[in-house]
């Protein structure tokens, strides 16, 4: 019986076809796997390496963020402090600057003090309006010393308006300086303690991109020192404007002070000489009313003397009219005659001297009155020019009240001139 079999209607693949394409599986099977090999190779070595260059590159960028941090801390450090200072030194200039207003109130209300005085001095009367004495000159160059101490206080005062105006422009610059430097430590901590597995991370659009108000580090550093080193100069000059402040306001004590002794000296000496010139002519004026006194009396007693002459006169002159009746050779000019007549010529040139004498006396009596009067006059003008003196004296009591007043005792006075009020402990 025969079997009969099928084949496939296609080509049939050579034994040795057979054999070389096993082969060449077999090699493309190493070959593959080789590749694989070098490959997975490649893929670990790419993964060590970049695991460590990502690893590093993260340390090192924490290290410079961590650098940054203290670098921008030690700034804001740094630049706090010059704020502080600059807070402090604006409040001491500040306190400064109102002491020297105030100073300078004080000067406009002594100014006014002075002025009242001069214009008191001004009322004065009579011979006592001087044109220029010792108290006139004085207050007249304490006139003088306050406008040119109120000048320089205003120029300081001036002056410090402009410093405190710096220093308040140095404490806004360094008030956004430190505020930009706070926002920049937080964003730089916050980046410091993100890691790859924190959340809140993602993609972004353009990472790379450089902002447009971004600066170069040296410039970074250079704006940090200039803000420092701006608020240390401002600070030095405040300390000097300060130190100008205070010495000014010495000046302006010590010369007032000076100024005002010289000027009550000036007064009180010519209270003095007006008061010794008012008792002169006061005596001068009471022996002018006993003069005076003397006169009248001396008037009425030659008058009295006139009066009892003229009687004399009526004697002679009636003894030589009877005489002139007698009979005769009777009427001779005997030595009766003769001593008759001359009598009555005596008297009446003793009548002349008595009546010039007394109209003498009546015109030294009336210059002896007018000038009484005009000692009474001089007299009330000395009383109204010390009273003008001593109302200024008065007035410029004033000025030596509060700060301005001398010190209660000599004790007193050395602890004030040596300063030592902060160094002596309270009672």
């Amino acid at each position: 019986m025969s079997i009969v079999t099928f084949e496939k209607p296609t080509e049939h693949v050579p034994l040795p076809d057979w054999y070389a394409r096993t082969w060449e599986m077999r090699q493309t099977a190493d070959t593959r796997r080789g590749d694989s090999f070098n490959l997975r190779a490649e893929g670990r070595q790419l993964r060590n390496e970049t695991t460590l260059k990502t690893k590093w590159d993260t340390y090192h960028n924490d290290a410079r963020l961590n650098d940054r941090v203290t670098e921008v801390s030690r700034w804001y450090e740094v630049l706090e402090q010059c704020l502080t200072a600059v807070d402090n030194e604006i409040s001491k200039l500040s306190d400064e600057k109102n002491a020297t207003e105030r100073e300078l109130e004080t000067l406009g209300n002594q100014l006014t003090i002075t002025a009242e005085c001069i214009r008191q001095r001004d009322s004065r009367y009579g011979n006592d309006l001087v044109l220029l004495d010792e108290g006139d000159e004085e207050l007249k160059n304490e006139l003088g010393v306050i406008e040119c101490l109120k000048a320089l206080l205003t120029s300081k005062c001036m002056t410090a308006w402009e410093q405190l105006n710096r220093l308040k422009e140095t404490q806004f610059k360094l008030q956004l300086d430190i505020g930009n430097k706070k926002d920049a430590i937080a964003i730089d901590t916050e980046n410091l303690e993100m890691t790859k597995d924190c959340a809140g991370t993602s993609y972004k659009p353009d990472p790379l991109r450089i902002p447009k108000n971004c600066i170069p580090y040296d410039a970074w550093l250079e704006h940090s020192r200039y803000n420092k080193l701006k608020a240390d100069n401002e600070i030095t000059a405040s300390g000097r404007l300060r130190e100008a402040l205070y010495c000014a306001r010495e000046k302006a004590h010590n010369d007032l002070r000076a100024q005002y002794d010289a000027t009550d000296y000036g007064l009180r000496r010519h209270i003095y000489e007006t008061q010794r010139e008012k008792n002169e002519l006061k005596w001068q004026r009471q022996k002018m009313v006993d003069e005076m006194e003397k006169m009248l009396k001396e008037v009425q007693e030659l008058e009295k003397s006139l009066l009892e002459k003229t009687n004399s006169v009526k004697l002679a002159e009636t003894r030589l009219e009877n005489r002139m009746f007698r009979p005769g050779p009777e009427l001779v000019q005997d030595e009766a005659q003769y001593g008759l007549a001359d009598e009555v010529l005596q008297l009446r040139q003793t009548r002349k001297d008595l009546i010039k004498k007394i109209e003498d006396a009546k015109t030294t009596y009336n210059a002896l009155e007018a000038h009484l009067i005009r000692l009474d006059q001089d007299v009330e003008n000395k009383e109204h020019a010390l009273m003008t003196d001593l109302r200024c004296l008065d007035m410029r009591n004033e000025l030596k009240k509060g700060d301005r007043a001398p010190p209660a005792s000599q004790t007193d006075r050395n602890i004030q001139l040596t300063r030592m009020e902060d160094e002596i402990p309270p009672s």
